[in-house]
Order: structure tokens, then C-alpha cells, then sequence
């Protein structure tokens, strides 16, 4: 293939690779906790480190990684010690690492400067070899940490008050997944940038939720998405001539558009099919029971009441209440005692 024919393309794919992987195996412990923007927020973090970085002259990759992972610290510390709420502490960790951001960048040379667009919107192309040996070392700590923990990471993403009745290190658990965000923000700033990448943690993820029947099987789907929409946004990127991290990210979410209509119509289908079938049942106009108005007839453990010659059922649900048809009075089949259609 001729995108193979270029070292940089190379690298960017393997970069691609390495982000498609890690970031949904991250992300999808944060959809379960309902803490989808703490990419983002851990993104402007970063940010900071990055302008730290280019401001010293020393490596941005290193300064942002030490400043997300901080910055995830604090923000559980702060969540779990404090009174202030895990929204308004993401709310400060966010507008905070924006302004240490541009604060940061207006003292840093100006052409120095220029370069944070990179990683503010990605820029795969320029990923070097000593990226990519960071950038492993970090993926295999991630998915490492991630396998080894995995159950007891989804435990506190589930339920905390659980986790912590049974005696799970809550807070420590909660700080080593803030940290793994902040590791894969780190990972990930050069392929979709600081802007996009909670987009890849998380839209990866809620697409496998629609289709998975368990946490595990969603983990699964959700890499296997994140690979795919990583290395066709990559390529697709290369060819049309766009940014690689806008391309990914739209990818993603024309995938999660295209599922999310598959399973509303499969549901539909269902539901219609149900119904044809009698296993969804119409709301009743008319709720019986004693004193209804309609003749009571004793029915094996239950009672069904004749409604215009129809012998109706009445059956509470989590739905509500529902009414099934069991026959007509004229079948002999229901008197007190016997069995019968049920």
C-alpha cells in the first residue's frame, strides 16, 4: 500500500493504533460513572503541562503527563475529601487548566507558541520514534493496570457505595483510574488532540454499550471499535487531506449514529412483532376487579373477568397493569380448579 511507503505514515499508524486501543479500554469506566467530560477536563490540564514544556524548552510529552496525572489526583482528592461536588471540582480542573494554558502561552516565544496546535487539534504526521517508545510504555500501562484491575474498577464505577461496603480502597481505586485518563490524554494528544480526545474515550464505548450484554463483552467491543475508527480515520485522513483527530472523531460518531438507528429500528421490529404476536398487550380502557361491572370467573389461581364475552386477565407489571385474553365465556374450558389457557 502506498501510505506504508512513508515512515511517518508508519508511525502514524502505529500511534493510531496504540490511542484506538487504550482510549475506549479507559473511557468506558467513565461512561459507567457518568464522568464522560473528565477527558476534557484532564485535556486542559495537560494543555498547561504542554505550555510548561515549551516554556522550560524541556519535553512537552513529559510535562503534560506529569500535569494531567496531577491534576487527576487532585480532582478525586478533592471529590472524596471536600464538599465540593464531582462537577464543580471538573468545572474548576477545566476553566483552570485553560487558563494556566494561555497564561503559559503568552510568555513562551511566539514561534514556539504556534506550536500548540498540535496537540490542542492533533498532529499525527509529526509523531517521531521517541514518541512512539513513550507512547508504548504508557499504552502498556494502561491496558496492564487495566486487566489487572479491571473488576475492581468496574465495581467503584458501578456502584461506590457497594464497593466500599465490601471493603474495596475506594478512593485509591478512584485515583488510579483519574490517573489512567490522564495517561491516555497524554497518549492520545497527538493523534486526536487535547480538544477531541474524550470524544474517542467515550463514543467508542457507548456504542458497544448498545450492543454488549455484559461490562466485559462491552469492554471488548468497544477496543475493537476504537482500533477500527483509529486506523480507517487515519487512513481516510491521509487521502482526503484532513486532520487526522477530526476525522477519527467524526468516523466514531457516524458509527454511533448508524448503530443507535439499528437498534431503535431492531427494537421497533420487535415490539411490533410482539405485539402481533399477543406478548405485548394494548392499554385497556377498562381496569377490572371487584365490582367492575363485568361477571368474575374463577380461572386456576386467578380470576378473569367476562368483558363483551371475552374472559380478560388482569396481571401488574413493572409497566403497570396489563390485560391478556384468555378465551371467550362460550369454551368450556375454565371452570374453578381446571387448568387452561394461562
Amino acid at each position: 500500500m502506498e501510505i506504508l511507503e512513508y515512515g511517518f505514515m508508519q508511525r502514524a499508524l502505529l500511534a493510531s493504533l496504540m490511542v484506538g486501543l487504550v482510549a475506549p479500554a479507559v473511557g468506558i469506566f467513565l461512561v459507567q460513572r457518568r464522568l464522560s467530560l473528565l477527558g476534557d477536563g484532564l485535556g486542559h490540564v495537560a494543555l498547561t503541562g504542554v505550555a510548561i514544556g515549551v516554556l522550560t524548552s524541556t519535553a512537552p510529552v513529559g510535562a503534560a503527563l506529569v500535569a494531567a496525572v496531577l491534576g487527576a489526583v487532585l480532582i478525586e482528592l478533592v471529590r472524596a475529601r471536600g464538599r465540593t461536588s464531582g462537577d464543580v471540582a471538573l468545572a474548576v480542573l477545566f476553566y483552570g487548566g485553560i487558563a494556566g494554558g494561555v497564561v503559559l502561552l503568552s510568555l513562551a516565544p511566539r514561534g514556539e507558541a504556534t506550536n500548540l496546535e498540535a496537540y490542542l487539534f492533533g498532529a499525527i504526521t509529526t509523531t517521531s520514534t521517541g514518541d512512539l517508545a513513550v507512547f508504548a510504555v504508557i499504552a502498556l500501562t494502561v491496558v496492564a493496570v487495566v486487566g489487572l484491575l479491571g473488576q475492581r474498577l468496574y465495581a467503584v464505577s458501578d456502584d461506590e457505595e457497594y464497593a466500599r461496603a465490601v471493603g474495596l480502597p475506594v478512593l485509591a481505586l478512584n485515583v488510579v483510574l483519574a490517573a489512567l485518563v490522564a495517561a491516555t490524554v497524554v497518549l492520545s494528544m497527538r493523534v486526536v488532540g487535547l480538544l477531541l480526545i474524550s470524544a474517542l474515550m467515550i463514543v467508542p464505548s457507548a456504542v458497544a454499550q448498545l450492543l454488549a450484554r455484559s461490562f466485559r463483552q462491552a469492554l471488548y467491543l468497544a477496543c475493537a471499535i476504537g482500533l477500527v475508527v483509529s486506523l480507517s480515520g487515519t487512513t481516510a485522513s491521509y487521502y482526503a487531506g484532513t486532520p487526522s483527530g477530526g476525522t477519527i472523531v467524526l468516523l466514531a460518531i457516524v458509527v454511533f449514529l448508524m448503530v443507535s438507528a439499528g437498534v431503535a429500528l431492531r427494537d421497533a421490529t420487535a415490539r411490533r412483532r410482539h405485539r402481533r404476536r399477543g406478548e405485548v398487550h394494548a392499554a385497556h380502557p377498562h381496569e377490572h376487579g371487584e365490582g367492575c361491572g363485568h361477571q368474575p370467573v374463577p380461572h386456576g389461581d386467578h380470576v378473569d373477568y367476562d368483558h363483551d364475552g371475552h374472559l380478560h386477565a388482569p396481571h401488574l407489571t413493572g409497566a403497570g397493569v396489563h390485560y391478556d385474553e384468555h378465551g371467550t365465556q362460550a369454551v368450556p374450558a375454565h371452570p374453578a380448579g381446571k387448568g387452561g389457557a394461562a
